[in-house]
């Protein structure tokens, strides 16, 4: 089931007239967080009705940040674990 953030995302696409198919493609597949979907919607709310590249481009840049920040997080939480290991040992 997608995000109350996913389906308003799906509905501002298809609401400034991209195709369908390509509002799924986004919206569904690609943008299905709430981070992600809040991120595109403040994005088209300041650049108006960009161009189908200039959307791609920042699906994709958005994509990017959320990835670098997963990769962040799952460090730190390795980090904890061998810190925590070397305190109180195996």
């Amino acid at each position: 089931m997608a995000s109350k953030q996913t389906d308003e995302l799906y509905k501002e696409l298809t609401g400034r007239g991209y195709p369908e198919e390509f509002c799924a493609e986004v919206a569904y597949r690609n943008m299905n967080t709430d981070y992600t979907a809040t991120r595109m919607l403040r994005y088209l709310h300041r650049a108006g009705n960009p161009r189908l590249e200039d959307l791609v481009d920042e699906m994709l840049a958005i994509l990017s940040d959320r990835d670098a920040i997963v990769r962040k997080k799952t460090s730190e939480h390795a980090q904890a674990v061998i810190n925590d290991m070397y305190r109180n040992g195996l």
